[in-house]
């Protein structure tokens, strides 16, 4: 299977290359030069079967094809369950069971398993640059964790996330550092993109992707939503429709390859915090990046989301994309009401990104949609216990894996925002 880039500046590319490359050479993002169309119907025993068998046609042609199996059954050992919420017809989709307790833990370790097998035991070390907006770098750090051939350079906009995820990027030393940015996710993913695209800088430095820019993150994301959506529609014979909480929209791009495969998706609603891009744009408005605004949701804050060129690629012109989804922002306000009613109204205890989604499915149920929708809950409420515990009155417990984060010490490096500062860097490590 080969992949372009969404700027149409580079050949078609193998697979394998393109993981390894991250982003493509002309800056643009990768995307499929065709989407496979699977039956997706039916359900798999385990998360990790129905991503072997999703992932199978993209990896028909790469050296991991054999592997396959192996690295989906070590990436997705934790399952996302689909659990039903108090309201008929709504459900929560769970994707916070990993290693970090967030969404991002299931790509981040399929595509460390990825990139170490399809290594060269001569090759000199890989730098992972990864800019975060809380959740990704930790994911990442964690995947990449003592894994030999790999450095990870963690990007994060100091102040501007949880302390528990601040914890989380800082925790895990050995081959990971994390850097604190003077600035906004924003300038982290620029630094990021820079860095990557800076030929001189890799020609010194072998550098690579684990962002959500990165094919290693977009294809192995659509697994649990294959797989949620077959299991529901064994259920019901009707399909899942999803309120995706969304700042840089990797993960509602995965949603949208999942329903181009095949799999019983119907509409896919983007739920945004006051970083109001998408909506803007949606509501039709000129596509135009926002300054970034620091909210509740932290990990939502995004103002330039880099998988918009992928979103727009997929579709023939910005009215044919406007007519496909809808985009709506909630305010911290109303995120805080959410969260506080969440408990009683809908049997759950959400993160504020999960609680954005809530808040739009309230909104849907409000104007008399009785269709079935799933809300994603993108990270574990306890990794904001400073925001959420107020709320509900109550301490939110710990899961294991997040205890024994938070049990190790934790160190950060200042960095400015500035491109030769972080290029430096990289090369001094």
């Amino acid at each position: 299977m080969d992949f372009l880039s969404t700027r149409g500046g580079v050949p078609p590319t193998p697979i394998d290359d393109a993981l390894v490359a991250g982003l493509a050479p002309d800056g643009g993002l990768y995307v499929p030069a065709s989407i496979p169309v699977l039956d997706l119907d039916v359900p798999r025993a385990t998360l990790a079967e129905t991503a072997a068998a999703t992932l199978a046609p993209w990896f028909s042609t790469s050296r991991l094809e054999a592997q396959l199996p192996a690295l989906c059954a070590e990436a997705f050992a934790f399952e996302a369950p689909l659990r039903p919420l108090y309201g008929a017809g709504d459900h929560v989709l769970e994707l916070f069971h990993g290693p970090t307790a967030a969404f991002k833990d299931y790509a981040a370790r399929f595509l460390a398993g990825a990139l170490g097998a399809l290594r060269s035991p001569a090759a000199p070390d890989t730098t992972i640059v990864v800019a975060t907006s809380g959740d990704t770098g930790a994911a990442v750090a964690a995947a990449f964790h003592r894994r030999p051939g790999f450095r990870v350079a963690i990007l994060y906009p100091e102040g501007r996330v949880s302390p528990r995820q601040a914890h989380g990027l800082e925790c895990w030393g050995d081959n990971v550092r994390a850097f604190r940015i003077d600035g906004s996710f924003d300038d982290c993913q620029r630094l990021a993109k820079h860095a990557l695209s800076n030929v001189a800088l890799r020609t010194r430095v072998p550098l690579g992707s684990a962002n959500s820019i990165s094919l290693g993150r977009l294809l192995p994301q659509s697994a649990y939503y294959v797989h949620a959506a077959a299991a529901h529609h064994a259920r019901h014979g009707a399909p899942l429709h999803l309120v995706v909480p969304t700042g840089n929209l990797g993960n509602a791009c995965a949603a949208v390859l999942a329903r181009a495969m095949g799999a019983p998706l119907g509409e896919i609603r983007l739920a945004c915090n006051a970083n109001d891009t998408l909506p803007r744009f949606f509501a039709g408005a000129d596509y135009a990046v926002q300054p970034t605004r620091a909210t509740l949701a932290n990990a939502m804050d995004v103002g330039a989301p880099s998988n918009f060129e992928r979103l727009r690629h997929w579709h023939p012109d910005d009215a044919a994309l406007r007519a496909g989804f809808a985009a709506d922002s909630v305010d911290d306000a109303t995120i805080r009401r959410t969260i506080a009613a969440a408990p009683a109204r809908h049997g759950i205890v959400p993160c504020p990104h999960t609680a954005t989604a809530l808040a739009v499915l309230e909104q849907l149920r409000e104007a008399g949609d009785t269709r079935d929708w799933a809300v994603v809950a993108t990270a574990h409420p306890a990794k904001f216990e400073t925001i959420v515990e107020p709320l509900i009155g109550q301490a939110v417990p710990l899961p294991p894996a997040l205890a024994d984060c938070l049990s190790r010490r934790a160190h950060g490096t200042p960095l400015p925002a500035d491109d030769a500062a972080l290029a430096a860097t990289l090369e001094a490590w």
